[in-house]
């Protein structure tokens, strides 16, 4: 066990400011994450719709909302998807890493 009163490493002891390719990895994950999150929202806005039938009024505003957002963040995911994509350089020895740069991509 560690001494009284001092501190173990964790994860949060790196700067919190990533730059270069880590952060556009981030941002393509956080793209991917909302997504998904508004492709589930608009889901689940058609089933409640066509289960449901709501008579609100705001309504037939609301559940066109979440098809939007999953359209504008696919193609947010796309743009930043292909840019981390190009950021990524080849190996020089095709021969040898060849099959790993195809599995990574």
């Amino acid at each position: 066990m560690s001494e009284p009163g001092r501190a173990l490493p964790s994860c949060r002891s790196r700067a919190r400011h990533r730059t270069g390719p880590h952060r556009l990895t981030r941002a393509v994950r956080h793209a991917g994450r909302l997504l998904c999150g508004s492709l589930a929202a608009g889901m689940a806005t058609a089933a409640t719709d066509l289960l449901l039938e709501p008579s609100a009024r705001w309504w037939p505003v609301l559940w066109p909302l979440p098809w939007w957002l999953t359209c504008a963040s696919l193609l947010a995911w796309a743009v930043l998807r292909a840019r981390e994509k190009a950021a990524r350089r080849p190996p020089d020895e095709e021969e040898d890493l060849r099959g790993t740069w195809d599995t990574a991509a």
